[in-house]
């Protein structure tokens, strides 16, 4: 199976202690919910908050996210899915969808 990358965008900063306790647990179901699709997660992390990045460019380094803005990744699971479109479907099931959004993108390699 092909792998995905499943970005959760967030409202800034993106702060996971904030989330609502029910957006917690339906995350840690959300596993579950993709191996009975038929998809498996080879890794997932969430970050610290958007004010906690450092932004390197070629003239110098700033605090914060590579750009402001209303919603900042928060986190991003990898996942093995028949295709783009199975990805897609699993990522629908996300909890990441109820205060943001999710960005699926096939891995190369």
């Amino acid at each position: 199976m092909a792998q995905f990358a499943v970005l959760l965008y967030a409202p800034a900063p993106a702060d996971w202690t904030e989330a609502p306790a029910e957006e917690l647990e339906a995350h840690g179901e959300y596993a579950g919910k993709i191996e009975e699709l038929g998809g498996s997660i080879v890794a997932g992390y969430a970050l610290h908050p958007s004010t906690t990045a450092k932004s390197v460019r070629s003239d110098g380094v700033t605090d914060g996210a590579f750009i402001d803005a209303k919603e900042v990744l928060g986190g991003f699971t990898v996942i093995e899915a028949r295709d783009i479109d199975h990805a897609v479907e699993i990522a629908k099931l996300s909890p990441g969808t109820w205060r943001g959004g999710i960005e699926v993108r096939p891995l190369l390699g």
